[in-house]
């Protein structure tokens, strides 16, 4: 299985997240869920939330990908509160679903982000990275999206390095991709 889903994290689901995302996935070689559009509260100590959307959407990825690549604006510097409130729930994998977050070992994760401009800012990446290693994952890097002066499009530049990322997701032998 070589399956790849693309996690859409924005707070507008026609946005320019989704103009990026679009873009990356032109040959249509990709899977997508907008998260926007799924019921997932807040992690709560108690998994009081544990019948929302995020059991049943995990149970989905883990079984039909192996590759989940998380799609971004940047938002005060950092991932959207929409995308943080996912990664928080992966804690329900790490204690009140153990079987299923195990299930995650050995999967790749990759993310891609967007802003109005190329002014990603060091550290964005550390969360993905350290979660990825944390949950066993094997992390195959990112790229950033920009627009051009209008908003209207994205960046030429933009372009060239979402396609250099689009070959990444497509390799199959990850291990080389990870040793260049």
């Amino acid at each position: 299985m070589n399956k790849t889903i693309i996690i859409q994290a924005s707070s507008k689901s026609t946005g320019n997240t989704n103009k990026v995302i679009n873009y990356l996935n032109s040959n249509e070689s990709f899977d997508f869920v907008d998260l926007k559009t799924k019921n997932i509260g807040v992690f709560e100590y108690d998994f009081s939330n544990a019948g929302d959307d995020f059991i049943p959407l995990m149970k989905e990825i883990i079984n039909k990908y192996d590759t989940l690549v998380f799609a971004t604006p940047v938002y005060w510097y950092t991932m959207s509160a929409t995308l943080k409130t996912f990664f928080d729930r992966l804690s329900d994998l790490l204690k009140y679903k153990k079987d299923l977050g195990r299930q995650l070992r050995g999967k790749n994760m990759a993310m891609i982000s967007n802003s109005g401009a190329n002014d990603l800012r060091n550290g964005f990446e550390m969360p993905f990275i350290e979660s990825a290693k944390y949950l066993g994952m094997n992390y195959l890097g990112s790229t950033h999206a920009w627009f051009t002066e209008d908003g209207n499009d994205i960046h030429p530049d933009a372009k060239v390095k979402i396609n250099e990322f689009r070959n990444i997701l497509a390799t199959k032998n990850f291990k080389d991709v990870l040793t260049r």
